[in-house]
């Protein structure tokens, strides 16, 4: 403890000379105009500074210079993303500390190894990796020492807060019950019709001639007459001779005025006449079903899978916390 505190009035010190030195906030230049570093956060013994800080935002910068948005907001929007990527660099510090504290390394022979796997599952050779970090601005070294940095972190993730995490059959089951609509499938609808067509523009009396020819029809039905008999007779479409067959047909597809007619009917049964633009029409369900649909056998790994990444997220900004609250942080504004 004292340790620490001996190296933060380091710090202290140091910024203070830093602080007669430069000019105050927001200029950084020097007495002569040449372009300074300062301090923006110190992470307990380490710190992070404003060069380090504005390697950071020059992608968000280059994106903030193409937008609309007003100067206003600009700086606006350039002052919350400056906040949120300052906050992940005190948090990535703070997990390197921990990282060091535990001596959890990788060697370069891993780097090498993750490099393959990189190249191999994205049919890379070696050129065409070094041309794309090329485009994106970065150099071999760099992404090696952020594969480093990244693999780090994750043992250093596996250790604190994978390792004590357990999902259960339980919570997958529980998880597949509540969001059964993500698993059911889609809801489809094996269709045929019946349609009498009325001229357009017809008025009340013409349309009510069609209306009484179909209304036979349809008593013709409740009598127990065969369905695709009856399309073939008096059908108007050119799915007549099929039995008035439309086919496999999505729910979400269906108009919402005949949804409402079909949705309480049960295969093998008809809805009454209803009026359409094209004319009247009568549907009968030939057959209801589900297609892409998951067992819970066949969906237990990926809710497993997705179960234990929420808690993984969960656990991990939980020890973050725990991280930040233990320790020394300070923010130079």
């Amino acid at each position: 403890m004292l340790s620490k505190k001996i190296n933060y009035l380091l710090i202290q010190g140091l910024l203070t000379v830093w602080v007669v030195i430069f000019w105050p906030m927001g200029l950084e230049k020097a007495v002569y105009g040449e372009i300074v570093d300062r301090i923006v956060a110190v992470v307990n013994d380490d710190i992070i500074t404003y060069q380090e800080l504005q390697k950071e935002l020059q992608p968000y910068e280059k994106k903030l210079a193409t937008s609309d948005y007003s100067p206003e907001n600009e700086e606006r929007m350039r002052y919350k993303v400056r906040g949120e990527i300052l906050n992940r660099m005190i948090d990535d510090k703070l997990t390197d500390q921990e990282a060091k504290k535990y001596n959890i390394h990788l060697s370069e022979s891993e780097i090498d190894s993750n490099i393959e796997k990189i190249k191999a599952a994205n049919m890379w050779t070696d050129e065409m990796l070094r041309e794309g970090l090329k485009r994106e601005g970065m150099t071999m070294e760099a992404y090696r020492e952020s594969l480093k940095r990244n693999g780090i972190r994750g043992r250093l993730v596996n250790s604190a807060v994978k390792s004590k995490i357990v999902v259960t059959k339980e919570d997958v089951l529980s998880y597949y019950e509540s969001h059964a609509e993500n698993y059911d499938g889609e809801l489809k609808y094996h269709l045929r019709n019946i349609i009498m067509m009325f001229p357009a523009g017809a008025g009340g009396a013409e349309k009510q001639v069609v209306f009484e020819k179909m209304n036979k029809v349809y008593d013709e039905l409740r009598d127990g007459a065969n369905f695709e008999l009856l399309a073939e007779l008096y059908s108007e479409s050119s799915q007549a001779e099929k039995g008035g067959d439309l086919g496999l047909i999505s729910f979400e597809d269906i108009s919402p005025q005949l949804q409402q007619a079909i949705k309480d009917l049960a295969v093998g049964q008809h809805t009454q006449v209803i009026e359409t633009e094209r004319g009247y029409q009568i549907f009968y369900i030939e057959d209801i079903t589900r297609v892409g649909g998951k067992t819970f056998e066949e969906a237990q790994a990926d809710i497993e899978q997705q179960l234990y990444n929420d808690l993984v997220d969960e656990k991990f900004k939980s020890w973050l916390g725990d991280l930040r609250e233990n320790s020394h942080i300070k923010i130079i504004q």
